[in-house]
């Protein structure tokens, strides 16, 4: 992991934040009848031998998202900063979320100068980057601000918790609620994720003698989790490798994120007219299946900065994620009235949107030189050909008028 394993998670690095869509507990974990102290652990267990295999879609989503002791959703473990288990780009520096905030006025302009429009970040997590876009837009784009309703998706209590400090002058800019409960389709506006998708919960599957089969959770004599393999749970696993015209080798491992194509469509069902823009890690198809690095998927873990060596130990204790995959995403827009703007690497695109004459104006007003060298050496982080930066791409799509 480069950079601490600062969540800056693109298979060797790492970096993300939490889907609020899929943060539904599995109910079959939380039914299990069992005493209130029972373990997420124990419960997945009962689940299994109650029920059989669970996909590890199924046991993904148990253990990032379970309402009690998901790893998201757990408020006794610090999961953000240097302490935590990883950081992701708007913690590591303020030029991020000003960058973006520039952006976004530009996007505002495009789309006609609305006398209202709306910003929807899903996943914000303690809300880094929902602070530093209002703050920039406040200080340097007023006619945009003021024009700004401010909407938070956020599953975690935990962390709505700390979004709840957020400054008293943002209170008539601000509001929360899950995308999939807004009622209404927002008229203009922008949904914005940053390391989202990457923690959607995936299946697993294995090419054997030219079969598909799915990788599932079971128990083995001990009561530990392990891997075993059964036929595919879903038609869709075996519809996704066709629709991307791959083929895995014999033995190939692969991860199949359907989650992420499932929560695209529904930001554009929200959207009446504007753009989806999306940021993490990621490849294309050809990149993803196709190299002989990746023959294993990109399934991996993350505690305190730190790969863990077991995906399936201590479920809830630490962070799960896997790589996007970004043709997939860019076939499913096409589906769902998404016109693909654009892809770039995410260093190169905070470049072209201004983010060294966001880091002038910072300097500038800086109160002490110290801390004009931390955002130049912030910038440098962020821009860097190795570093986090290059490890990111930020998607950009458009809301057509249409669906097909």
């Amino acid at each position: 992991m480069r950079c601490e394993t600062s969540r800056n998670r693109s298979e060797g690095h790492r970096v993300a934040t939490l889907d609020p869509h899929m943060a539904k507990p599995v109910p079959s974990v939380e039914n299990v009848e069992m005493t209130s102290s029972a373990s997420l652990a124990e419960r997945l267990r009962e689940r299994i031998k109650r029920e059989g295999p669970v996909t590890f879609r199924d046991w993904m989503e148990s253990a990032l998202y379970d309402k009690r002791e998901g790893y998201y959703c757990r408020s006794d473990r610090t999961r953000w900063g240097r302490t935590g288990d990883y950081r992701t780009s708007p913690e590591r520096s303020v030029l991020f979320a000003a960058t973006f905030a520039g952006y976004f006025a530009k996007l505002y302009q495009e789309l006609g100068s609305p006398s209202e429009w709306t910003i929807l970040e899903a996943g914000p997590g303690t809300g880094h980057f929902a602070r530093g876009v209002l703050e920039t837009l406040a200080r340097s784009y007023q006619i945009v601000f003021a024009a700004t309703r401010y909407v938070i998706d956020e599953v975690s209590e935990d962390a709505r918790e700390h979004l709840n400090e957020f400054p008293g002058k943002f209170e008539d800019h601000l509001g929360f609620s899950p995308i999939n409960q807004i009622q209404t389709p927002i008229k203009t506006g922008v949904i914005f994720s940053n390391e989202l998708l990457d923690a959607m919960p995936v299946h697993r599957v294995v090419m054997r003698q030219g079969n598909l089969m799915e990788l599932c959770v079971s128990l083995n004599e001990a009561e530990e989790f392990v891997w075993i393999e059964t036929e595919p749970t879903t038609p869709q696993l075996s519809a996704y490798f066709s629709t991307l015209d791959i083929r895995l080798d014999d033995g190939q491992i692969a991860e199949v994120n359907l989650a992420a194509g499932d929560w695209l469509c529904e930001a554009a069902a929200k959207l009446e007219r504007g753009y989806v823009v999306t940021v993490d890690y990621g490849a294309e198809a050809n990149e993803l299946y196709e190299s002989p690095q990746r023959r294993e998927g990109t399934l991996r873990a993350f505690e305190r900065h730190r790969f863990a060596d077991d995906v399936l130990s201590n479920p809830g204790s630490q962070d799960i994620t896997t790589t996007v995959n970004w043709t997939h995403l860019k076939q499913v827009a096409e589906r769902c009235g998404l016109e693909n703007v654009g892809m770039e690497r995410q260093d190169r695109f905070l470049i072209q949107e201004g983010l060294l004459y966001q880091l002038s104006r910072m300097t500038e007003a800086a109160d002490y030189s110290a801390n004009a060298v931390i955002l130049r050496t912030q910038a440098r982080e962020m821009i860097l050909p190795d570093g986090m930066g290059a490890s990111f791409q930020v998607l950009v799509q458009r809301r057509v008028d249409s669906c097909v």
